[in-house]
């Protein structure tokens, strides 16, 4: 049997030094003021090797969603039930790394510097849904995978959004309150 090896060891902890930079930094200031440069300082990595790994701070924010999504998604795979399930995987494991990420000290995203960073949420989020949509369902004539993955992607930024109103929720009654918005239409949609 032939192993595929993913990155070494070098890369991957230069991938985790910028990624934890971007992200203790979009904790300071709007993600709109921070440049390579402070990433690069902050991580201690050289300008040359952020490029080999990423075009810009957009890509290096959006991969960082998608490990983070597709790591919750995969952590609870085994007790997602149904296709909605399948699909919703995502949903508590985020939130609860939100809630954990308040817990240690390092807030979360204030409204107002948050709306650059949730809108790559949601984009990243909308796609993986979309390729997941395309591949357990199919084509639908009634709503296309897109326009399903979107309003799934969108409500869930909302929710976050609406739970910075809110603080005092936990990871699971916002999660709740998601799903009650979502999981009916999904399972008309879905059949389940």
């Amino acid at each position: 049997m032939t192993r595929h090896p993913g990155p070494d060891r070098r890369v991957q902890k230069t991938r985790a030094l910028l990624h934890s930079a971007l992200a203790s930094l979009v904790h300071e200031k709007p993600y709109d003021d921070i440049v390579v440069k402070e990433i690069l300082g902050r991580a201690n990595v050289g300008r040359s090797t952020f490029y080999e790994h990423y075009r810009d701070k957009d890509e290096l924010l959006e991969r960082g969603i998608r490990e983070m999504l597709h790591g919750d998604a995969q952590s609870t795979r085994a007790c997602s039930h149904g296709t909605t399930g399948e699909l919703l995987r995502f949903s508590l494991p985020f939130l609860e790394h939100v809630e954990h990420s308040r817990h240690q000290g390092r807030l979360p995203l204030g409204a107002g510097g948050s709306a650059t960073v949730h809108e790559h949420l949601r984009r990243v989020l909308e796609s993986m849904l979309a390729d997941e949509l395309r591949r357990s369902v199919g084509p639908s004539d009634v709503v296309p995978a897109r326009l399903l993955a979107r309003h799934v992607a969108a409500t869930f930024v909302l929710t976050l959004e609406w739970w910075l109103e809110h603080p005092t929720l936990s990871a699971r009654e916002v999660d709740a309150r998601f799903r009650a918005l979502v999981v009916p239409t999904l399972e008309r949609m879905l059949g389940g």
